[in-house]
């Protein structure tokens, strides 16, 4: 069981017979009134985002659900396949459940999959991925101006914001919560 004490961004809680995890969340007190917690949720299945309020100390249920380590193979038309290295067994998740997720998954590399009720649901990103450059202007000599950027595209298809110095055929570490330029790799 959780509390609304435990509550922390990426949480994982079952509401209603479905599983939210947490967006936000924002603890609240008023004078004359108990304390109450703000969230904003995000179905997994769905991915509607949902605003509620809870009173402080409600607790709910740990959904039921497993995570596997699986690796990430190849993208169909607008499903991405994954394979459990264990078993060989294969699963699709849909372009809506991967969401922007989908321009962060590196063919061959090994990813957490959630399932719930036997169907996966979703996919766990590391906080930062490093992807090669394919394309993006040359820098032009002279605009040494402070925090110009330019836009590149990444192998993955993502199209972001980088420094002038950057070039083409180059890593980049990028950070997928925001999809910004963090630094060379």
């Amino acid at each position: 069981m959780f509390s609304t004490t435990d509550f922390r961004k990426g949480l994982k809680i079952k509401l209603e017979g479905d599983i939210y995890y947490i967006v936000d969340f924002q603890h609240a007190r008023t004078a004359q009134r108990r304390a109450f917690v703000r969230t904003k949720l995000k179905n997994i299945k769905t991915g509607a985002v949902l605003e509620r309020t809870f009173s402080a100390g409600e607790t709910f249920e740990e959904p039921d659900f497993e995570e596997k380590t699986m690796q990430y193979l190849y993208s169909g038309e607008k499903e991405y396949y994954f394979m459990d290295t264990k078993t060989y067994e294969q699963t699709s998740l849909t372009d809506e459940q991967l969401g922007d997720y989908k321009w962060y998954l590196m063919e061959n590399k090994q990813y957490k999959v959630t399932f719930f009720e036997g169907q996966p649901v979703s996919v766990d990103i590391p906080a930062s991925v490093i992807l090669k450059i394919v394309s993006t202007e040359p820098a032009i000599k002279g605009d040494s101006v402070t925090n110009i950027t330019k836009n590149a595209t990444l192998e993955t298809g993502l199209v972001v914001k980088v420094p002038l110095f950057v070039n083409e055929g180059e890593y980049v570490k990028i950070d997928t919560r925001t999809s910004e330029y963090i630094e060379r790799a």
